[in-house]
């Protein structure tokens, strides 16, 4: 089936690019809202004492509506493509718009107990199920009312507007931030930009009711060519568990972590490993985001010309090349002693056990990670057979440390080490330092942009129509969902076990050498196409 019944006009397709852009950027600013305001959520609806903890709790339930994007693939898909496109995705966007309300007026847990995390789950697992049918039914819509030749370029501001959905929920925090006393901000100040979602569901749903069906789900429906399970029909249609396969591991799971590395790795480097002030680190990643926005663009047009395979490859391939270095460009630029967040720290023990969901570790050494990572500190881990703390090769006594008491051993610590050592004040970067982070963060960006810019014209154009919604949502939102959405938490789990504050990379760096394997072996050569081309 052709992928359009008719040529829209450039008002309609500017009408159609605007509806589904600001739906997706209001439904990714919702979800993202979450994760920026990281430091205060960790405390307020998990508060353990101990920091690794508290933020290693708030990732995994980060993670937690991710991992419910397939199930709502799943269930918005089988709609999309039952019911229509276009009322499928005003579901998902009022359904995401009074989770994330709700965020903001749940109490603490300081008042009502369990209730505050079991709650702010609940809402996590709504917010996840919305986004499962948001981005497929936004991408397929504007991909079957462009033009072939334009595809790539119209669909690639679906990307743009994931990233502007990041950029939105920044600009928020900060604006909110400037017109409030730090006081006023810390206690109640931060609901304002979750509450602040009822005004954007209200726009979103305004312009999105302007909308007509899709011309494609049109055709089908008078043909009486819909599919009987769209759900079914994914797994069982010739060729689609290849294509399947393909989109999950070799597309959405590789695009997904260069993209939550660039932006949310590069965030929480900043603020923790590298202890620059919120407010800086805020403004240069977004900053580099807002400028990155155009890079999408960018890769969505030229995949019109050279494929869309091509400029996938490529990004992973570089990827995999640069990805430690722009980080230890970042690091050596951020970092105040210039370390680049190198270990100045040893730590040496045979019985170097620790697992940063306790809140108190079984050994003495196990005790000293656990000071040294939830504070942020780098440290190299040796073994050997007597306990030892070392900073910069000169030891630190520890036969004399206070085991029982966290705060009093870390305060004999900086004594011995005559330097405050975990309440390290937060810097603000030169303007030189900026620069350097800023432009590393543009590298990342444009990786980013490389492998994500064409994927909702590729993902349109590698399954058929009466099950496109279905097809191409689970396994977007299963590598989404999974791969990426559970970086943050991996991450954070890697460097806390390992004291090194680039090792979560090598997460990253793995799934993409799997992506571009997979991309290599799978994706269709060649220009573009659409799925009525394809025999396989």
């Amino acid at each position: 089936m052709a992928a359009t019944e008719h040529e829209p006009s450039a008002s309609d397709m500017r009408l159609i690019i605007a509806a589904s852009s600001a739906g997706t950027i209001f439904e990714w600013y919702d979800f993202f809202i979450y994760g920026t305001l990281g430091a205060i959520l960790s405390k307020t609806f998990f508060p353990t004492g101990n920091a690794a903890l508290e933020m290693l709790l708030f990732w995994l339930v980060f993670a937690v509506g991710f991992g419910f994007r397939p199930l709502g693939a799943v269930l918005f898909g089988y709609l999309g493509d039952k019911l229509g496109r276009k009322y499928t995705f005003l579901v998902t966007v009022t359904l995401m718009g009074i989770a994330t309300a709700g965020v903001g007026m749940v109490p603490s847990a300081a008042s009502i107990g369990l209730w505050a995390p079991a709650i702010i789950i609940g809402l996590r697992i709504m917010q996840g199920l919305a986004l499962g049918g948001e981005y497929g039914g936004a991408a397929i819509y504007v991909a079957e009312h462009a033009p072939m030749e334009k595809r790539g370029y119209f669909t690639s501001f679906i990307q743009s507007s994931v990233v502007g959905g990041f950029v939105l929920s920044l600009l928020v925090v900060l604006g909110c931030k400037a017109v409030m006393p730090e006081a006023t901000w810390n206690a109640w100040g931060w609901r304002v930009p979750f509450v602040l979602s009822l005004v954007l569901l209200a726009v979103s749903l305004w312009m999105r009711l302007k909308l007509s069906e899709s011309p494609v789900f049109q055709a089908m429906k008078a043909e009486g060519e819909l599919a009987g399970n769209p759900f079914v029909e994914s797994f069982t249609y010739p060729g689609n568990k290849k294509r399947i396969f393909v989109a999950l591991f070799g597309v959405a799971a590789g695009l997904t972590v260069i993209w939550y590395t660039a932006m949310f790795s590069g965030l929480t480097f900043l603020k923790t490993a590298m202890h620059i002030e919120d407010t800086p680190a805020e403004l240069i990643v977004g900053l580099a985001a807002l400028i990155g926005m155009s890079f999408f663009v960018y890769f969505g047009r030229l995949s019109d010309r050279v494929g869309r395979k091509r400029p996938i490859v490529i990004g992973y391939a570089l990827t995999l090349l640069l990805l430690f270095p722009t980080f230890w460009a970042i690091g050596a630029s951020a970092s105040p002693d210039g370390r680049g967040g190198g270990q100045e720290w040893t730590i040496r023990g045979s019985d170097c056990e620790y697992s940063p969901f306790l809140k108190d570790q079984a050994t003495k050494c196990g005790k000293l990670m656990s000071d040294f990572a939830g504070a942020g500190i780098a440290y190299d881990l040796q073994n050997g057979p007597g306990l030892a703390l070392e900073r910069g090769g000169v030891a630190i006594p520890t036969a004399t440390l206070d085991w029982t008491d966290a705060k009093a051993r870390k305060a004999q610590i900086e004594a011995a080490a005559g330097a405050t050592v975990f309440n390290v004040a937060k810097t603000r970067p030169s303007l030189g330092q900026a620069a350097v982070i800023f432009a590393a963060l543009l590298v990342l960006m444009a990786l980013s942009a490389a492998t994500y810019g064409s994927v909702a014209a590729l993902l349109a154009e590698m399954f058929p129509p009466r099950v496109r919604y279905s097809s191409m949502s689970i396994p977007y939102h299963i590598g989404a969902g999974y791969f990426g959405g559970f970086l943050p938490f991996i991450a954070a789990y890697i460097v806390a076990k390992t004291g090194n504050p680039y090792s979560g990379l090598w997460y990253t760096w793995a799934i993409v050498l799997i992506a571009l394997i997979v991309a290599l072996w799978g994706l269709p050569n060649g220009p573009p196409r659409d799925f009525a081309d394809d025999p396989a």
